[in-house]
């Protein structure tokens, strides 16, 4: 066993776009399980944007990552020490371990991987994302057949699953994504019937003529722009998840032009839109029926997921701001060990 423990830890809070100068590589000795204790080593690292949140010390639904103390993320991880009769050495389970090489763990929180699957699908597919899309969809978007349903960053972990199970529940799956080849991954690959670049000078009208009949439902990953397109071809009754506002994550003030509170709460009067945001947590109780859906449909391969995979805990800093600005294609994984 090495002898230390590498740690990526939040060095200071960044005030806007985070840059590598945030993050610092320490090295502590690898801790010892106590009694009920395990000892994980990380071997896969699940970089996803809600890790910015977390860099900031902002009221927010989760504590803050201390300065000094190693940032926050899901692992697919080997038990390498076990003083717990419940996880036996050499078992891979899904983990919270952080940016670090090794954890330690009580046992709670841990799952065993899935079998006959790669094991990075349990921070992806069959992890988090999946589940955010999972339940935020079905839950408070109930897509019904024939309705219309919009997401943003489609092309991500959460927005690729949203938009296949809304085309299993006989909806129209529209995608939005940043660039080209995403946007062709979506329709030539996940069957998405449309997808639009964000990008696009024409974005707007081509997202209006891309929804003729409106939006039934609206996942949002994004905000900003791409939700000031959407919200008047919102239907009456429409329904709109709100998972993440990624385009604001690194904003240091409001954004510029006119007040638009005035003409959104309009719209959700006049409309009678159901906006909830959500954490996918809130339905934890759903995680069995998640498992069993999204793993069978996996499996008869009816629906599909990308990986882009990083080498190396030491490019994670570097890999998660690429994220931020959009530069990932699939979900984002680091391989640690």
């Amino acid at each position: 066993m090495a002898a230390m423990n590498r740690r990526i830890v939040l060095a200071s809070r960044p005030h806007g776009e985070p840059t590598p100068a945030h993050f610092r590589m320490e090295e502590a000795r690898v801790p010892t399980p106590r009694e009920g204790e395990i000892l994980l080593r990380t071997r896969w690292l699940s970089l996803d944007p809600y890790m910015r949140g977390r860099m900031s010390a902002a009221k927010s639904y989760a504590q803050p990552v201390a300065i000094g103390e190693p940032m926050v993320g899901g692992t697919v991880s080997e038990v390498v020490q076990s003083n717990n009769p419940d996880y036996a050495v050499g078992e891979l389970v899904s983990a919270y371990g952080g940016w670090q090489d090794y954890a330690i763990s009580d046992g709670r929180g841990l799952h065993r991987l899935p079998p006959g699957l790669p094991p990075t699908t349990a921070l992806g597919i069959l992890g988090m994302p999946g589940m955010t899309a999972y339940t935020g969809l079905l839950t408070i978007g109930r897509p019904k057949a024939g309705e219309t349903v919009v997401v943003a960053a489609a092309a991500g972990p959460v927005g690729s699953l949203v938009g296949q199970i809304a085309r299993l529940k006989g909806a129209r799956a529209v995608g939005i994504a940043g660039g080209p080849d995403k946007c062709r991954y979506l329709t030539e690959t996940l069957g998405f019937d449309a997808a639009l670049d964000h990008r696009a000078d024409d974005f707007a009208d081509a997202l209006a003529a891309a929804c003729p009949k409106g939006i039934d439902v609206y996942f949002e990953n994004v905000g900003g722009a791409v939700f000031e397109a959407v919200l008047p071809l919102l239907n009456d009754f429409a329904r709109v998840p709100v998972c993440g506002l990624v385009s604001g994550y690194n904003a240091t003030e409001l954004p510029p032009g006119p007040d638009r509170l005035p003409t959104l709460m309009r719209t959700i009067l006049t409309k009678r839109l159901h906006l909830q945001g959500f954490i996918v947590w809130d339905f934890a109780d759903q995680q069995e029926a998640f498992v069993r859906d999204v793993g069978g449909w996996l499996a008869e391969g009816k629906v599909r997921h990308r990986e882009d995979v990083v080498e190396g805990l030491e490019r994670a800093p570097e890999a998660f701001i690429g994220m931020l600005r959009g530069r990932n294609f699939g979900k984002l994984v680091v391989h640690v060990a």
